[in-house]
C-alpha cells in the first residue's frame, strides 16, 4: 500500500479506561501527579493535560474518589460551564508525592509500545511513493543530473538505506535535505511511549515540527478532537547529524532524577529521515556505527536496554542516510556494504553544470557577469586543480568577490583581477612553515 500525502491514518481516540491496555494503578498515579504538579480541579483542564478524552478522564477520577484519593469540591465552577471541581485528599496528596518519588513523570499519558507498533505500521516511511516531480520540487535550487536523480527516487520511495559518497562540496547535504523535503506530509508523534511501567518520551520540539490543527468552531469549544491527543500531529522528522554522533547517543536516555527515559535519536526519527553526515569524521569508526544499524536496516526492529539490562525490541521506521566523502571500500567491508540498499556516488558537476551553477548564483546576488573573468577562470585558473569542479566553488567565488568590493568601495564586478584574489582564498598552498 503506497500513500502520498494527507492519507495517514489519524490514531483514533481511546473511548474507555478498558481500551487504554495501561495499568490502572499507573493512570491513576498520573492524574495525581498532574493534578498535583499543575494545580488543576475540572476535568475538563485535566483532561486537556493527560491528553484523555474528558469521559476517559471522569472515569480515572471516579476510580480516584472511590479510593478515597479525591473528593468533589461541593462548588460548580461557572467559568467552566458549570463544571464540578475536584480536589486531593490528604490520602491523594501521600500518593501522589509518594508517585513523583517513584517517576517525576506527569502530563500526557503514555501509548502502550504495542499501540505505537499499529500506528507506526499506518504511517510507515516505506509506504510512501515519490514521484520524480515531488523530487524534482523539493530539489529544485540544485543543479543535478537527471540520472541522479533517477537513482534517488527509487531509493526515497523504497523507505530503505541510501549511502551517498563523493568528494566534499557537492551538495550531499543539500541532496539529503531534499530527501526530507519531497516527502511533505504528516505523521502522529506519541508524546511518551509505555514498556514494562516504563515511561520513554518521544516528541521533541527540536526534532518535530508540530503541524497545527484548523482552528476548532468557538460555538462548539467541547468537540471532540478529531484523533488520540496522545499523539502529535508533525511534519515527518529529520534527525541530522554529523562528527558528533556516537554509539551512546543511538541508546535509551535515563534521567535518575526524574526517573524517565528520553527516546534515542533514532526512534525519534521514526516515520522520517535519520542523515549521519560526513560519515567517518567521528570518534568511532565507520564500521562500529554501521554495525550498530544492520539489525535495523536489515529486520525494521531495533533492540534498546532498560537500566535493569532487560532488552526489549521497538519499531525502527527510518530512512537512514549516510553521507560520506570517502570511498565506500575505504571505510566498510563487504558485509557492511551489502547491507546498506542503495549506493549513489555524488560528483561534482561537469563545465557546463558548473556555468549553469556560476551564473544562478550571480543572478541571485546581483552581480553581473563578465566574459572575460570567466574565460581567465575556466582557462588559467581550473587547469591549475586538474579542471576539478565543485558544487561549493561558485558560491564561494561569488561572495569573496562581493567581501573584496565592499572593502575597496566599488561597485559589485567580475574581472579577472577579482577572480585572482577569490581564487587565492579558496585554496591554500602546500608550503613547509618553519617553526
Amino acid at each position: 500500500m503506497n500513500m502520498h500525502a494527507s492519507s495517514v491514518t489519524a490514531p483514533p481516540a481511546p473511548r474507555g479506561l478498558a481500551q487504554m491496555q495501561l495499568p490502572v494503578v499507573m493512570m491513576r498515579d498520573i492524574l495525581l501527579k498532574t493534578m498535583f504538579r499543575n494545580n488543576l480541579d475540572m476535568v475538563s483542564e485535566i483532561s486537556a493535560a493527560i491528553c484523555l478524552p474528558i469521559p476517559v478522564t471522569q472515569e480515572l477520577v471516579d476510580i480516584a474518589r472511590e479510593q478515597k484519593l479525591l473528593e468533589a469540591t461541593g462548588t460548580l465552577n461557572a467559568n467552566s460551564g458549570n463544571e464540578m471541581g475536584y480536589q486531593l485528599t490528604d490520602a491523594g496528596r501521600a500518593r501522589a508525592l509518594d508517585a513523583l518519588s517513584q517517576s517525576e513523570y506527569f502530563g500526557a499519558m503514555p501509548v502502550p509500545l504495542d499501540v505505537y507498533r499499529e500506528q507506526v505500521k499506518r504511517q510507515s516511511i516505506r509506504n510512501i511513493m515519490v514521484t520524480r516531480k515531488q523530487l524534482t520540487d523539493a530539489m529544485g535550487h540544485l543543479v543535478l543530473p537527471d540520472t541522479l536523480l533517477g537513482q534517488l527516487g527509487p531509493a526515497v520511495s523504497a523507505g530503505r538505506s541510501i549511502l551517498m559518497y563523493g568528494p566534499p562540496g557537492n551538495g550531499k547535504s543539500s541532496i539529503s535535505n531534499g530527501i526530507r523535503d519531497a516527502l511533505g506530509d504528516h505523521i502522529y508523534v506519541p508524546r511518551a511511549i509505555e514498556y514494562a511501567g516504563q515511561v520513554i518520551t518521544v516528541y521533541d520540539p527540536i526534532v518535530h515540527t508540530h503541524i497545527e490543527e484548523d482552528a476548532e468552531d468557538p460555538t462548539q469549544l467541547r468537540r471532540p478532537k478529531r484523533f488520540d491527543t496522545r499523539y502529535v500531529k508533525c511534519e515527518r522528522p529529520t534527525v541530522i547529524t554529523g562528527g558528533e554522533l556516537s554509539l551512546s547517543m543511538l541508546d535509551l536516555v535515563y534521567n535518575p532524577t526524574a526517573r524517565t527515559y528520553q527516546a534515542p535519536l533514532q526512534l525519534k526519527s521514526a516515520g522520517g529521515v535519520f542523515i549521519v553526515d560526513d560519515l567517518g569524521r567521528q570518534a568511532e569508526p565507520p564500521q562500529a556505527l554501521v554495525n550498530r544499524w544492520i539489525v535495523p536496516l536489515e529486520e525494521n526492529r531495533d533492540i534498546l536496554a532498560l537500566q535493569s539490562g532487560e532488552k526489549f525490541e521497538v519499531p525502527f521506521d527510518t530512512l537512514v542516510v549516510f553521507s560520506t566523502n570517502f570511498h565506500p571500500n575505504e571505510i566498510f567491508d563487504q558485509a557492511a556494504l551489502r547491507r546498506i540498499f542503495f549506493k549513489i556516488k555524488i560528483d561534482g558537476p561537469n563545465q557546463e553544470n558548473f556555468l549553469k551553477i556560476f551564473g544562478l548564483v550571480a543572478r541571485k546576488k546581483g552581480i553581473p557577469l563578465d566574459e572575460d573573468a570567466l574565460v581567465h577562470l575556466l582557462r588559467n585558473k581550473y587547469p591549475t586543480i586538474g579542471n576539478i569542479y565543485a558544487n561549493y566553488q561558485p558560491i564561494f567565488l561569488i561572495d569573496q568577490i562581493m567581501s573584496i568590493c565592499d572593502f575597496e568601495g566599488i561597485p559589485y564586478q567580475m574581472t579577472p583581477e577579482l577572480i585572482d584574489r577569490a581564487w587565492d582564498n579558496m585554496f591554500v598552498q602546500d608550503e613547509t612553515i618553519v617553526k
